[in-house]
């Protein structure tokens, strides 16, 4: 399986609309794959908080219409990273769009652990409350989004619902690299999963960004790593290796806390 993470640089002065068409190209240059990843809130920034009201739309709104027929130009799996998505009752989520080949809206994902504590996107956004998995012919893709990577929790919960393979789209900083890197693996060794985790290289309201975007296999390798600024990765990986690690170290089914009381 051939994946593509689209470090995207989100810089001041860049229109939105101006961006989603540069990406967009970017998509597209990617036929031949099949995964394409972009990262998390990229249309505004993931730290430009003062944005998220302003630059919010409806799920199908400009950047589903243009990610959608961006797909099936392309004809590729799109995870089209998340937007700020306006529901009808007004209420704003930080949800990721997933496109089939053909274009059609395969998932929705609305962010569980919002970032920020009191402030931020914490207060500005409204929390998911549903685990999501996606069926490809080569595996099964658990969504997940930049904070919810520390939460290890919610990714056992999508093994269990049959993840293989572990997608993430972030904005995460640069101070905060370390942990990236650290956490990405740490849920690709102790999930037995690939994780393909997509970062922002720019600078998002004065707040640079880690980039580094990376893939990690089931044993923890890391088997292609980004650099700071924008970027295309591409790593070509075997899907099964995650149901054959599973089966030659099943650590997985040892699990005892989460599914069942313990005997004394």
């Amino acid at each position: 399986m051939r994946a593509s993470l689209i470090q995207i640089a989100v810089e001041e002065g860049e229109s939105v609309a101006v961006r989603r068409l540069r990406t967009a190209a970017l998509v597209r240059a990617q036929a031949g794959a099949d995964l394409v990843v972009l990262p998390e809130l990229w249309t505004t920034g993931a730290f430009a908080f003062e944005e998220f009201a302003a630059e919010a739309e409806p799920l199908e709104g400009p950047t589903y219409e243009l990610m959608a027929k961006t797909a099936s130009e392309a004809g590729v799996w799109l995870h089209a990273g998340s937007i700020p998505e306006r529901a009808p009752d007004g209420a704003l989520y930080n949800t990721s769009l997933f496109f089939s080949p053909s274009g059609e809206l395969a998932a929705t994902y609305r962010k569980i652990h919002r970032f920020g504590f009191d402030k931020g996107e914490a207060v500005l956004m409204g929390r998911g409350e549903e685990l999501v998995t996606v069926r490809l012919p080569e595996t099964v893709l658990g969504l997940a989004t930049c904070y919810d990577l520390r939460f290890p929790e919610l990714f056992r919960g999508l093994v269990d619902a049959g993840a293989q393979t572990l997608v993430l789209p972030a904005g995460w900083p640069e101070r905060r690299r370390a942990h990236w890197t650290l956490l990405a693996q740490a849920r690709a060794v102790e999930n037995q999963a690939f994780v393909l985790a997509c970062g922002t290289a720019g600078t998002h309201a004065g707040v640079p960004q880690a980039g580094h975007s990376i893939v990690v296999d089931p044993w923890g390798e890391v088997l292609a790593e980004a650099g700071p600024g924008e970027e295309v990765l591409t790593v070509e990986f075997d899907p099964a290796k995650a149901a054959e690690t599973r089966e030659q170290f099943p650590a997985l089914k040892d699990r005892v806390l989460g599914l069942e009381t313990p005997r004394r």
